[in-house]
């Protein structure tokens, strides 16, 4: 359960940054959200990414431009169900290391793109 890792570590790791989880592992029929959190003026869709390594290429290179609107579209749908006057952002959240590592490493990019 390498994702259900890796979620749990962003989560962590978004929480000591200030952000406080609203909503976790969102399902609608065009996907899901792994951590939906509300930061300041935001209301923050992330997406995590959990590898070993970077060594072939970077987690983010795995939110692919059919991801990204799958997840614009799932946000949308999270949004007519909770109205906020929240800004809308998505990131990305990466974690490397292997589960139950000592020191995974995580790489968070706000606005990863465009909602």
């Amino acid at each position: 359960m390498t994702g259900a890792w890796g979620e749990h570590i962003a989560r962590e790791y978004l929480e000591r940054r200030g952000y406080r989880a609203v909503e976790t592992n969102f399902r609608t029929r065009f996907g899901e959200i792994d951590i939906i959190a509300a930061h300041g003026q935001y209301i923050v869709f992330v997406e995590v990414k959990t590898r070993k390594s970077d060594r072939f290429a970077a987690a983010r290179e795995f939110v692919t431009p059919r991801k990204q609107q799958r997840l614009r579209a799932a946000a949308a749908e999270w949004l007519q169900l909770h109205p906020t006057d929240q800004q809308p952002r998505f990131d990305v959240v990466e974690v490397y290391g292997g589960e139950g590592a000592a020191a995974p490493r995580v790489n968070h990019l706000e606005n990863a793109f465009g909602g």
